[in-house]
């Protein structure tokens, strides 16, 4: 399966977040940028490197007026354990059917330990306010995650 296209709108999605409440990519149209961030599974190691990057860049995802919204097939109780535990300061969202991790194309086929299995492929999403899809990334490190997306992020100068 393949990304959607960069310039074209992202596709919508309508998710829990960690509290149970819903979250919509409508609801930052002409507010934010997104950056919508796809990761395997909560309180994993290089998902809470990644995560904890994140935190640890707010200050400067704010003055770029980018939200960051981390989406996983968690269900959304573990979600809000991944928050209090590790102090994360921005939303995550449960995908626990796949739904939108397949309209975005990141579920599919991967390799872990010589098995194969269908999955979450690591991706990050970069939505303009106009609530088109501005960049895909899919290709880093979790623990450089923050810093490539910052500078992303100031490359596309949104």
């Amino acid at each position: 399966m393949a990304y959607p296209k960069i310039g074209n709108l992202a596709p919508a999605f309508n998710l829990q977040k960690q509290d149970g409440s819903k979250v919509s990519l409508k609801d930052f149209r002409d507010k934010k940028n997104v950056v919508l961030y796809f990761y395997p599974k909560a309180m994993t190691p290089g998902c809470t490197t990644q995560a904890c990057g994140i935190r640890d860049t707010k200050k400067e995802l704010e003055a770029l007026d980018t939200v960051v919204l981390g989406v996983s097939p968690d269900p959304y109780p573990r979600l809000q354990k991944f928050i209090d535990k590790h102090e994360l300061n921005f939303d995550l969202l449960s995908d626990e059917d796949h739904a939108i991790a397949d309209k975005y194309g990141v579920w599919g086929l991967k390799k872990f330990m010589g098995k194969e299995f269908m999955g979450l492929i690591r991706t990050t999403f970069i939505i303009g306010k106009d609530g088109r899809l501005k960049d895909v990334m899919d290709k880093f490190k979790t623990k450089s995650h923050h810093d490539d997306l910052l500078a992303r992020l100031k490359e596309l100068s949104l």
